[in-house]
């Protein structure tokens, strides 16, 4: 099995910063494009960040120019850089991947999620 692991959530005023981490681990041939999304209460889960498995990225209208995602192909980690915050960004982040298993099944993986909570 494959398990999908976020850290870094917690409570921070707004204008300020945090660092999200989804390490992935398991029966992992190859990582292929990971993404962030998030929820937020009474709203439907939306697109964070995506970045493929050459580094290139993409980003929701609405965190461009305040988040940067980043990968460690090595590690199987996938980090969210969140500076800027802003209430809005309140909301549960999830990390999401698509993997390809040693016997070459490939599927999308989902974290459990972690709470990030943005004070005005």
């Amino acid at each position: 099995q494959v398990q999908l692991v976020e850290s870094g959530g917690g409570l921070v005023q707004a204008g300020g910063s945090l660092r999200l981490s989804c390490a992935a681990s398991g029966s992992i041939f190859r990582l292929d494009a990971m993404g962030w999304y998030r929820q937020a209460p009474g709203k439907q889960r939306e697109l964070v960040a995506v970045i493929t498995s050459g580094g290139s990225t993409n980003y929701g209208d609405s965190v461009k120019g305040r988040f940067t995602m980043s990968r460690d192909n090595a590690k199987n980690t996938v980090v969210l850089q969140m500076n800027s915050l802003k209430p809005e960004d309140t909301a549960v982040y999830y990390c999401n991947a698509v993997v390809t298993t040693p016997q070459m099944y490939t599927f999308n993986s989902w974290g459990q999620g972690t709470q990030v909570t943005v004070s005005s």
